[in-house]
């Protein structure tokens, strides 16, 4: 998130401090016995939310992105102590010109993009107010001890990983394929930025509607037409792409709240030469309705327990399972349109985006913010297992199938 205008080293702090007395996720380390096992949260004796300010020229438009890519996503957040981080890209201090870069870094454990967007939405509402600490939000039980009643039981749990493994066999997809086999200690995320706008993104919204997708289906559609043209190109496959959902409406939780609300599920969408763009789109529109009306996305969370080793040693197990058996190694987690105002007190506030690291599941993830008439698209993919190459092949091809069908059909709708 950009925030354009004078922003002071204490008011940051001041705000950093705020939210940490506001949210107890922000107050806990993660501990264990010796040996590894019974991971949980540990208050911490002194919570902090670090910040670290890194000073940019104002021209250096790439500023953020190198920051995220080389130091971020390779940086891992220490277990031990607060499991968030604050960046400050700085440019043009004390002068007409001053605007500052924010990169909020959170582990997964405590937080999903739209918890993560919208506490940095608060840091800065907080900064702009003068960092009034807030009341204290109580603690909450962990997310699947709030599942409805009977989503955690061991039979129901079963029948749906049976249930998924039937569907992926029935549909036959074809994953994505390592280039070289990296372990996943050695894996590093790197992160490419892409973006829709103008005419172009008005356009995709307008025909999306028409068509009856979403325009999650149809970049759903696009990410599979664009893998598959790299794994198996010139044949029609099903590409398997995961997408998170997110449950807090079942739950009766707000944005504000952190947490990790959401399951991914996959949807199987057939691509390839001779396939109809729009018809792979409500395929995947179809998949993901099918499985949240059948409440698969909230069985998947409740399954965690059951498929969690007991400790990182004992993981290489599960982890080679996942990586060899999982339902999907792509992924589109599309937040939406966000909401967030133009300004924020005397700042002109814009960019709000976010990127996901990569999980021992993951070679691909796209995530995809709108806001302030920018599509954000940014894909993290793992090092090694995919090029960089490979990588900027798949987001520009991706792009260029989506813009292309919907041009087209603009084209084919003048002409009738």
């Amino acid at each position: 998130m950009t925030v354009t205008g004078r922003l002071t080293p204490e008011q940051l702090a001041g705000a950093a401090a705020a939210v940490v007395a506001e949210h107890p996720l922000l107050r806990v380390g993660i501990t264990a016995t010796a040996d590894g096992t019974d991971p949980r949260f540990a208050p911490l004796a002194l919570p902090e939310l670090t910040i670290r300010t890194v000073h940019a020229d104002p021209s250096d438009t790439d500023a953020v992105t190198r920051e995220v890519d080389t130091v971020e996503l390779r940086t891992p957040i220490p277990v031990s102590g607060t499991l968030a981080r604050l960046v400050d890209v700085a440019k043009a201090v004390g002068t007409e010109r001053e605007s500052h870069e924010l990169i909020l870094t959170m582990a997964h454990v405590i937080a999903d993009g739209t918890g993560i967007l919208a506490l940095l939405r608060r840091l800065v509402e907080l900064a702009a107010a003068g960092a009034r600490v807030p009341v204290t939000r109580p603690a909450m039980p962990a997310v699947d001890d709030r599942l409805p009643t009977g989503i955690g039981g061991t039979a129901r749990i079963v029948a749906g990983m049976l249930a998924d493994q039937v569907i992926a066999g029935a549909a036959r997809p074809i994953r994505m394929t390592p280039e070289i086999e990296v372990a996943p200690v050695n894996r590093r995320t790197r992160l490419i930025t892409r973006e829709i706008s103008g005419a172009d993104l008005t356009a995709l919204v307008a025909v999306c509607r028409r068509r009856g997708v979403t325009v999650h289906g149809a970049i759903n559609a696009a990410l599979a037409t664009a893998v598959a043209g790299e794994v198996t190109p010139g044949r029609r496959v099903r590409v398997p792409v995961g997408s998170p959902v997110d449950f807090r409406a079942e739950l009766g939780v707000d944005e504000t709240e952190l947490g990790s609300f959401v399951a991914t599920i996959p949807a199987h969408p057939r691509v390839g030469p001779g396939v109809d763009f729009w018809r792979a789109a409500r395929t995947v529109n179809r998949n993901l309705h099918r499985r949240k009306r059948f409440r698969q996305h909230l069985t998947a969370i409740a399954g965690l327990r059951l498929l969690c080793p007991p400790s990182v040693a004992a993981s290489a197990r599960v982890v080679g399972l996942i990586q060899s058996r999982g339902p999907w190694n792509v992924c589109v987690t599309n937040i939406g349109r966000t909401d967030f105002p133009g300004r924020i007190g005397a700042w002109q506030v814009s960019g709000a985006q976010f990127a996901a690291g990569i999980s021992c599941i993951g070679h691909l993830v796209s995530a995809i913010t709108t806001g302030h008439g920018v599509l954000r698209w940014n894909s993290t993919y793992a090092e090694g297992l995919m090029s960089a190459e490979r990588a900027d092949r798949i987001a520009d091809t991706a792009i260029a199938t989506l813009l292309a069908r919907v041009h087209a059909h603009d084209q084919e709708e003048v002409h009738v």
